[in-house]
């Protein structure tokens, strides 16, 4: 009985009708609804309550009639909107919007920025939007535009926020990574500046998930990626006194997270001297509280990337040395003792079998955003391999001879008489050396 209701109404019927006359109606209903539900907050609860059709009005909308879009940027205002579109199947409809629009020579900028925006809301709430997006032929759509328009900063911040979501799928991280997305964001990225910080954080988020594949981390070592990282780090750190951009410097410590999860990453991050570069930075960090998550990224970056020795240390690398008491002339401790103060003693084969992992990343569908975390597999869990073993230095017969001395540790004072029930009289052992008292009764 609404106004709304009336006016949905009004452009279901036009949906139905395919004459061509009717166009210059449904602009008019369709900017109706447009003021009504700006302006009037009540009316967007209508439309998206339970038991209303507003969110399927419009999109049949745009299935027949695509040329009425720029009236409908309103549909995700709300994180509850955009799943509820999404549960309608807005997310293809978007994506097949985004497929004809491409077509256009040139694109229409203004109905390319609304389109992007939509999906970057609606992506988070649509699991399978990398898929979909793939499928649908759009995924490089988004990449091809930033390629374009890399001066073009509207356009590109909402093309960005599609492909940090479509990167969060790793069969899609591949792909783009193989189409030089890898580089594009290497371009947009750089040394400190306040102008287009929202930009700058947008690439770096993408760039992180992108380099999560590592197809993609190690195009980014081999490119000589990990050195530049670490100077535009460096170079925030440096200028960002009053700490208003710690965003964009733990977006730059997420970066070099991800490229360091494979061996190359790590081998080009200590190259870098990047171990002495995050611990002054975090030496800095310390007496600033709202800094600690810049200090916990880079301690875990140290950590994963510090080389591994066995125990005991041979070498100057540690603080302790602990000499075995015979080295054998050869053998692979004698190998151990003389190697170099430099030279890590515990080989890193964690990537050696990864030289499939494109196909099976191709093979296998992950389209959910899963942390990848670094397995430290320095610390030992198992409660019984930390308990420290107790071995006798002599045998226990020859222990025994000391028995005599402590006979609390093998006698029962006491032992009861099992018929009384009352303990025993003290006997003394007459083997014990010196006088012993024995008190009577009635003595204190």
């Amino acid at each position: 009985t609404s106004r709304t209701t009336s006016l949905l109404s009004q452009l279901e019927k036009i949906n139905l009708d395919t004459v061509l006359g009717e166009t210059d109606n449904a602009r008019y209903v369709t900017s109706k609804i447009l003021h009504l539900v700006q302006s009037q907050e009540k009316t967007r609860k209508e439309m998206t309550s339970k038991g209303s059709n507003g969110i399927e009005v419009i999109l049949s909308t745009l299935e027949v009639k695509p040329f009425f879009f720029c009236d409908y940027g309103y549909i995700t205002s709300g994180g509850r909107r955009a799943s509820l579109l999404v549960t309608k199947g807005g997310t293809q409809i978007l994506l097949q919007l985004l497929l004809t629009a491409s077509k256009d020579s040139p694109p229409n900028e203004e109905l390319m920025v609304l389109l992007h925006t939509l999906l970057a809301k609606v992506g988070p709430k649509d699991k399978k939007i990398g898929m979909k997006a793939r499928i649908n032929g759009a995924l490089n759509i988004s990449l091809n535009l930033v390629k374009q328009n890399l001066q073009n900063h509207k356009l590109i911040l909402p093309c960005l926020q599609v492909l940090r979501v479509y990167s969060t799928n790793s069969v899609n991280a591949v792909s783009l990574g193989k189409n030089g997305v890898v580089e594009l964001m290497f371009k947009i990225i750089g040394p400190f500046t306040k102008k287009n910080t929202s930009l700058m954080k947008v690439a770096l988020d993408t760039l992180a998930a992108l380099l999560k594949s590592k197809t993609n981390a190690r195009r980014a070592v081999d490119r000589g990626y990990v050195q530049v990282l670490l100077t535009i780090y460096v170079d925030w750190h440096r200028h960002d006194s009053r700490h208003r951009y710690m965003l964009i410097r733990k977006g730059v410590l997420q970066c070099i997270k991800s490229v360091t999860n494979i061996k190359l990453g790590r081998k080009a991050f200590i190259d870098a001297n990047g171990m002495k570069i995050l611990y002054n930075t975090s030496q800095e960090c310390l007496a600033v509280r709202t800094l600690d998550p810049l200090v916990n990224t880079s301690s875990l970056i140290m950590r994963k990337c510090f080389p591994k020795n066995r125990l005991p240390l041979p070498t100057i690398k540690s603080a302790f040395r602990f000499q075995l008491p015979v080295i054998p002339a050869s053998g692979p401790v004698a190998q151990l003792y003389n190697l170099p103060p430099d030279v890590d003693d515990v080989v890193d084969e964690s990537d050696d079998n990864d030289d499939a992992e494109t196909e099976s990343e191709i093979e296998t569908e992950n389209d959910d955003d899963k942390d990848q975390h670094f397995k430290n597999d320095d610390i030992e869990t198992d409660i019984n391999k930390l308990k420290p073993r107790q071995e006798l230095g002599r045998p226990i017969e020859e222990l025994k001879m000391y028995e005599r001395f402590f006979p609390e540790l093998s006698e029962n004072f006491q032992e009861y008489n099992l018929v009384s029930k009352e303990p025993k009289p003290f006997v003394p052992d007459a083997s014990l050396s010196g006088p012993i008292v024995v008190p009577t009764a009635g003595e204190e």
